[in-house]
């Protein structure tokens, strides 16, 4: 799973040189600083998206991922969480354990842990996988995040041991943990035309929106209905 390269523009601005003005006569004016436009800050509760491409939004447009449809499915319910992104495509288990501190970072109150689907897809030791994710689960409950952890399966040419093996490890780290588990993150979409891009691993703009149900039905028992608190610089 790839993630697309970031274009960045450079504009560079250019000041001619005009005539010399005459020195004036009259006192210089006082330049006045303009006053910062002061912008609400968002305190609302964070939920962060913590997972690979299926989380990042892989062929999407802007807007388009799972996370996004699960704002809106949060705004709509009258649900005040702000949600994160911080899905990478191509991460595994290894490299997502990496990127935890910045996840903690943002403080958040619940992580929906979608990781695994690569490690499954390269075939890594699924007792290599469990030791990441349950260190993941360790460090967020140590900072104080709820997490809800993502399952997922394999196309089934990798044999029925490993996948049994590889679906049984979500499971098994819910019930250790006592975490809500979403069984298969893709349950309704994956291997529906209507639902998924043409490489047959990532949901389309509409299969997205119901990744974004599934998830909402799972994570409501754990939200609570509260006002939006904004302040000031």
């Amino acid at each position: 799973m790839k993630s697309f390269p970031v274009i960045l523009v450079l504009v560079t601005a250019f000041t001619g040189c005009g005539r010399k003005e005459q020195p004036s006569t009259e006192p210089a004016k006082e330049q006045r600083a303009a006053a910062p436009e002061s912008r609400p800050l968002d305190n609302r509760p964070v939920i962060v998206a913590f997972g690979d491409s299926l989380s990042e939004g892989y062929g999407l447009a802007p807007g388009q991922s799972y996370p996004d449809n699960l704002q809106r499915e949060l705004d709509r319910g009258g649900y005040s969480y702000r949600v994160e992104n911080a899905g990478v495509s191509g991460d595994t288990t290894s490299t997502g354990l990496t990127r935890l501190d910045g996840v903690i970072s943002l403080h958040p109150e619940i992580v929906i842990l979608e990781l695994g689907a690569n490690d499954g897809l390269r075939g890594i030791p699924i007792a290599a996988s469990t030791a990441n994710l349950e260190q993941m689960i360790i460090a967020l409950r140590k900072a104080g995040a709820r997490t809800v952890l993502a399952g997922m399966t394999l196309p089934p040419n990798y044999g029925p041991v490993y996948i049994k093996s590889f679906e049984k490890m979500y499971a098994t780290l819910a019930d250790k943990y006592k975490l809500l588990l979403i069984p298969f993150l893709l349950e309704g979409v994956a291997g529906t035309t209507q639902y998924m891009q043409q490489d047959g691993l990532h949901p389309n703009a509409a299969g997205a929106r119901r990744v974004a149900v599934t998830v909402m039905k799972t994570l409501e028992p754990l939200l609570s209905r509260r006002p939006r608190l904004v302040s000031t610089p």
